[in-house]
């Protein structure tokens, strides 16, 4: 049973829907985050204020990078365990500040191992990206595919994470859990996504840019599924693969305590076919601006889930014609309530 569960990146999209599901389950949940202005601070306290309104929820604003700040929490909190979804987001935004990613992806997941180690934590989940798979079109991804082609410094922080991790699991027994998540939506999402992004210029009569002039396939999962496979998957606690072996080695298993798992719809969407479901739900059509694809960018995403199914029993569905619909009604009501 999971009574104390620390959530790093609590104000952001990910992270507030996970600690609201660990709340209504009973949880204890201590929410970390930075608070940071890479997107609009005002969504990230509305989020907040939700979550403090449960008596079992204790925020620390708190920088990842700041050692001698995370080691006092973890002393005082001393959680069982630890959902690390803080991070520096963005693949266009690794383009001009990269030492952005540096800092919030390498220094603060360090600071994160170190206290998981000296602090008996029973297992760690940290969020990776399908972004990892760079340069591979092998599809669906797998996570027992190589993935060392990464094409953005924001995923290539993220695959060092997952090696960070299993060298923990490794030397130290330290159970991990790395989760590949694909192109997350939904309400409260972040505004520099692309329905977000899409929404408001629509409504405001505004042009929006359409990457890959709309040929771009995105394995868009909507936050629910993503919400319940983390959960899921923080409950199962990894142990070693017994048939794991050094002269054929499988990237997402290892003889350590450590696994890898997609988190995806397993059903690739044109970015057009997104925009068309969009502008039905916003009863409004979109000017578009066709465009090439940006560096660091890939053109297409697709998760293989299989793992995900058989160790937790759960593949995430929500249709993306529900999802946006869902994303739209939230987004009227949280812009007309302001």
């Amino acid at each position: 049973m999971m009574n104390t569960i620390l959530v790093t990146g609590a104000a952001g999209f990910i992270g507030f829907h996970v600690s609201k599901y660990l709340l209504a389950e009973g949880k204890k949940v201590i929410g970390l985050d930075i608070v940071n202005d890479y997107y609009d601070v005002n969504l990230k306290y509305a989020r907040l204020k939700q979550l403090q309104e449960n008596g079992n929820f204790i925020f620390y604003k708190i920088d990842l990078a700041d050692k001698a700040a995370v080691d006092d929490l973890f002393k005082k909190e001393q959680p069982e365990y630890v959902i690390n979804l803080a991070a520096q987001a963005g693949v266009r935004y690794s383009l001009t500040n990269p030492e952005a990613y540096i800092t919030s992806n390498i220094v603060g997941f360090t600071n994160i191992l170190e206290n998981c180690r000296h602090n008996e934590v029973k297992h760690l989940v940290y969020a990776s990206s399908s972004s990892v798979y760079g340069a591979n079109t092998n599809m669906p991804f797998s996570v027992h595919h190589n993935v060392d082609h990464p094409v953005s410094l924001y995923a290539a922080t993220k695959k060092a994470n997952e090696l960070m991790a299993h060298t923990y699991s490794h030397l130290y027994g330290l159970p991990t859990t790395g989760l590949r998540f694909f192109t997350v939506y939904g309400p409260w999402g972040r505004p520099d996504m692309a329905l977000f992004l899409f929404a408001k210029a629509i409504l405001n009569d505004e042009p929006i840019n359409v990457f890959n002039y709309g040929k771009m396939r995105r394995d868009f999962t909507y936050i629910d599924d993503i919400v319940e496979g983390v959960v899921r998957v923080t409950k199962r606690i990894p142990e070693g693969n017994p048939n794991w072996t050094g002269d054929n080695p499988d990237p997402g298993t290892s003889k350590a305590p450590y696994k890898i798992y997609n988190i995806g719809n397993n059903k690739p969407v044109e970015l057009q076919y997104l925009i068309e479901v969009l502008e039905n739900a916003l009863g409004k059509k979109a000017e578009k601006n066709l465009m090439p694809i940006q560096p660091g960018d890939v053109p297409a995403t697709y998760a293989d889930v299989d793992d995900l199914i058989n160790d937790v029993g759960f593949k995430p569905a929500t249709p993306i014609e529900e999802g946006v619909q869902k994303f739209v009604d939230w987004y009227l009501a949280y812009h007309e309530a302001k």
